[in-house]
């Protein structure tokens, strides 16, 4: 199956070339760094391009203070991982290995740069992109995580790691390194924590404490108007962002739980164009992530949208759940569906505890060795199965049809049907989940006799009955009775993906009568930028016709 990023052992190293080099010359200046110099320490913002002309850089063991690994960078390397993107900050501590002299360019400058010179920006983002795979397959980056399995709120913060590419290490609570850890911290109770570099406890984490260490929150300067507002980060969110970066708008997409929405929760999609072998769809949409960072698009996560309004002067405004206000010349509403939470008793008690609405890494090591079962009969449910099976002892798909027929694809319906720890359950529904403080089994009834029975399942997967996230509207546009934004000849509009409201458009699966599909939002999400530049273009015409009357 293909991955986020190319694997960096088995890279053929590609060096700048003497016109990039000279580019760089040009838009840095050169520093000279004696040995010893710590280049980079986690937590500090990655806000230059640092290019080595002479000398060596070696990571370093934040433990030992001695050289983490055999290798370093030497001469026409480079600094950083696929954050300096996005203006990050480091995750690794970093020094000279002996006096070296650097080029160093301003982010902002470097990113203008590629934007000029992209065969430069290909051989770049290649290193960057690898070097963040290789962080996340060797579990090394400035966030510990110690005892997952005994704390909710870790095991929240996982997930959103996991899901946004983000490195961490994970310590069982009986593992002789996490009381030294926590030594370092000043702790001497052993307990589930979260540790960031190698001395700072992070009291009650979430997932935007995390974002915020790892320069992930938002940040405009006062009075910035972005040109186009995304709100979701999914597929069509974005695809919207590559293409409105490419194009030269400034695009700012709001994403309030991890990059890739639904989609991300899908361990492998086989049926989309281009992947013979499949892709988890995190690491499709991270892809598109790195491409619309590469064109200037930003991003800011977790960060809800909880009200849009459209101010006298023609702009839209959504406020924040932080009570923060951020400005646009146009909307594109792409926030698609999540799964409903069922009326099953004590069901919202136990989420994160057992109860999960999203099948992954993280999610899969709770199955490990047990019974897992999966409420569901769409394509994301079925691949949710095939997953968990290669690590539970026996998944359960439950579905309240009579059969698979009309809600799976064929290839995978197949190979459920054949697959021996697999087990398909019709006509059947989740009647009460049983447990203290997390999952112990389920009982299911059968719809057709209303019988009852126990399954020793302790992880319940939800993956059925999708609901638009469209909340936070304001009824600023309309939507059908059950949630879905309404568009085109709906509400009277010759363009597809335009609203009831000029300016605000909307993609994906948050669209009445979309196909809900990741193709089909990636469509969406490129085609509707046609419209929003030349509604962007009218509105900066229309501003400074005012201006000069």
């Amino acid at each position: 199956m293909e991955s986020l990023a190319g694997d960096l052992r088995q890279m053929q190293r590609t060096p700048l070339h003497d016109e990039h080099v000279a580019a760089l010359r040009r838009r840095g200046s050169v520093r000279h760094y004696a040995k010893g110099h710590m280049i980079a320490e986690p937590g500090m913002l990655m806000d230059r391009f640092i290019y080595v002309v002479d000398g060596e850089v070696e990571v370093v063991d934040p433990v030992t203070g001695e050289r983490a690994l055999p290798h370093t960078l030497g001469p026409a390397q480079f600094v950083g991982e696929i954050g300096f993107l996005h203006g990050g900050s480091y995750s690794i501590p970093m020094r000279m290995a002996r006096d070296t002299e650097v080029i160093e360019v301003p982010r902002l400058d470097m990113l203008e740069l590629m934007s000029q010179m992209p065969e430069m920006s290909d051989i770049i983002i290649t290193v960057l992109a690898a070097r963040r795979r290789r962080m996340i397959e060797d579990q090394r980056g400035s966030l510990t995580l110690i005892g997952t399995d005994h704390s909710a709120d870790l095991r929240r913060v996982a997930a959103f790691a996991h899901r946004n590419k983000i490195a961490f290490e994970t310590i069982e609570l009986d593992d002789p390194r996490a009381l030294r850890a926590l030594t370092a911290c000043g702790e001497t109770e052993l307990k589930p924590a979260l540790i960031f570099g190698t001395r700072q406890l992070i009291r009650d984490p979430t997932p935007l404490k995390v974002a915020r260490l790892l320069g992930h929150d938002l940040a405009l300067q006062t009075g910035e108007i972005m040109d186009v507002l995304i709100i979701g980060g999914g597929p069509a969110g974005v695809a919207a962002a590559v293409y409105a970066g490419a194009e030269g708008l400034r695009a700012l997409v709001i994403e309030d739980v991890s990059i890739g929405g639904q989609a991300g929760t899908s361990s492998r999609i086989e049926n989309y164009m281009g992947f013979p072998t499949g892709i988890s769809g995190a690491d499709l949409v991270w892809r598109g992530e790195v491409q619309a960072m590469k064109f200037g698009t930003r991003f800011a996560m977790p960060r809800r949208v909880t009200s849009l309004i459209k101010r006298d002067d023609g702009l839209f405004c959504v406020s924040l759940d932080n009570h923060d206000e951020v400005c646009a010349r146009a909307v594109i509403i792409a926030t698609g569906v999540q799964y409903r939470r069922l009326p099953i008793p004590r069901l919202e008690e136990l989420e994160g505890n057992g109860i999960y609405y999203a099948a992954t890494d993280i999610e899969a090591r709770f199955c490990r060795n047990t019974e897992a079962a999966i409420i569901g009969g769409g394509n994301s449910a079925g691949q949710a199965a095939m997953f968990l099976a290669r690590t539970a002892r026996r998944v359960h798909l439950l579905v309240r049809a009579e059969s698979l027929a009309s809600s799976m694809s064929d290839y995978l319906r197949s190979r459920l049907e054949a697959h021996p720890n697999i087990s398909l359950h019709f006509n059947h529904e989740v009647a009460a989940v049983h447990g203290d403080s997390s999952m112990s089994h389920i009982t299911v009834r059968r719809r057709v006799d209303r019988s009852t029975r126990d399954l020793e399942a302790r992880a319940l997967f939800v993956m059925v009955g999708a609901a638009p996230n469209t909340q936070w509207l304001n009824d600023c546009v309309k939507v059908d009775d059950k949630g879905f934004v309404l568009t085109g000849a709906a509400v009277g509009v010759d363009f597809p993906y335009a609203t009831s409201l000029p300016g605000i458009f909307a993609v994906g699966d948050v669209r009445a009568g979309s196909v809900k599909r990741v193709a089909s939002a990636v469509g969406e999400g490129s085609v509707v930028m046609s419209k929003v530049w030349e509604y962007v273009r009218d509105s900066e015409e229309r501003e400074a016709a005012r201006k000069r009357s």
